[in-house]
């Protein structure tokens, strides 16, 4: 008699995306839209669209990094969704702080706010997608949230507004094969569906694209605004810190937050001396190596922040993150003297250096070769034009 077999249940293994996956939605904790900052221009824009009863499809929010417009977006959406709105005593509409469509919000679960973020990638089904490098939000993305949803009829039937909204976070990242994709779910979305892109980068966005929407312009916000956003947030920058970062964040809360979260002050009163000698036309041999070492210690201490919030962050990403703040924190330092005649042609060709250190990495050149050269340029002499 045969020997019976028993076949052994294959084990199905997890994708890398399932792992601990965080929710694909992530934005900040809601603010009502009346609580925005120092962008009166924008919000009574939205207002009016409010008030007529007929919301535009689609818009661009555009202007500086971290001045409010994705902050303005989610709290928009949160208010042309909910069915509770209505004018309050100025005049602003407005929902009830309590209302299930605001608990929804609140907690990154409701069905019809869609948020498209270049991170998303890191979670797709497609290992090809999770590997690539998020310089760009993949077409694969845009279209799983984005094209294939907005066919679709909306989860939740209400008397609102609107039924539906779409916001694509640092939308200058689609690339013209995905904003072409995306053309003509912008140009005729079904009936009551809005979609919003948000961009520092407007003139990266096709003619096509920016010819059917709606725009609506944030500037950077001026000192009164920035103390009171300051007054409003836990920060606790020292005295030295806060005139440090109000001077190099340029109106921006976002700048000013990230600045000092990333511990931006400190790099800025360890690389002055070094920084100074440069303005003399000397080199210091250590300005390199240094800048090379701020940036390897943030990354790695931002992967293991990571780490310990469950989220699976790229070393590459965070290598890109704290270069960008080494060259913002250089540019911003020579921008500044600019107005000094003294030192207006130094800081020209620093500024210049900045963005030659810039193209070097962009063609994969290695951080440490970049910040040398850099370090190298900053200190040369410039006889011609002092």
């Amino acid at each position: 008699m045969a020997k019976r077999t028993t076949k052994k249940k294959p084990v199905l293994k997890k994708l890398p995306s399932e792992k601990s996956a965080p929710p694909l939605q992530t934005y900040d904790p809601q603010i009502p839209l009346t609580s925005v900052i120092g962008q009166h221009h924008a919000m009574d824009i939205l207002n009016r669209s409010m008030q007529s009863q007929r919301v535009h499809h689609a818009w661009i929010f555009h202007g500086p990094t971290g001045v409010g417009k994705f902050t303005s977006a989610i709290a928009w959406a949160s208010t042309i969704l909910d069915p509770t709105s209505t004018p309050d005593l100025s005049g602003n509409i407005v929902p009830d702080p309590e209302s299930s469509t605001q608990q929804l919000i609140r907690s990154q679960t409701h069905p019809d706010l869609h948020v498209i973020r270049k991170e998303m990638a890191r979670y797709h089904h497609d290992s090809k997608v999770r590997s690539a490098k998020l310089a760009s939000i993949p077409k694969a993305i845009v279209e799983e949230h984005l094209i294939n949803p907005a066919a679709l009829a909306a989860s939740m039937k209400s008397t609102s507004l609107v039924s539906k909204v779409f916001i694509v976070d640092e939308s200058e990242l689609l690339n013209s094969q995905t904003q072409n994709a995306i053309l003509k779910t912008l140009e005729e979305p079904p009936p009551g569906t809005v979609i919003i892109l948000v961009t520092s980068n407007e003139d990266r966005l096709l003619p096509t694209i920016r010819s059917r929407c709606q725009r609506v312009a944030f500037a950077p916000l001026d000192d009164d605004a920035m103390r009171a956003w300051i007054a409003s947030t836990s920060l606790e920058p020292t005295p030295e810190e806060h005139q440090w970062l109000l001077s190099t964040s340029n109106g921006s809360p976002g700048r000013y937050k990230e600045a000092h979260e990333a511990g931006i002050y400190q790099w800025s009163t360890d690389l002055e001396p070094l920084f100074m000698q440069c303005d003399q036309g000397r080199y210091p041999l250590t300005l390199g190596p240094r800048m090379n070492q701020l940036v390897d210690d943030w990354a790695k201490d931002w992967v293991k922040q990571g780490e310990k919030i469950g989220e699976n962050r790229s070393k590459l990403v965070a290598n890109q993150l704290g270069t960008q703040h080494m060259l913002s924190l250089i540019a911003g330092r020579y921008r500044k003297q600019l107005t000094v005649a003294s030192k207006a042609h130094r800081a020209l060709h620093a500024i210049d250096m900045v963005g030659r250190a810039q193209h070097e990495l962009n063609t994969n050149v290695q951080l440490r070769f970049v910040m040398d050269h850099l370090a190298a340029g900053l200190s040369e002499e410039i006889h011609s034009l002092v």
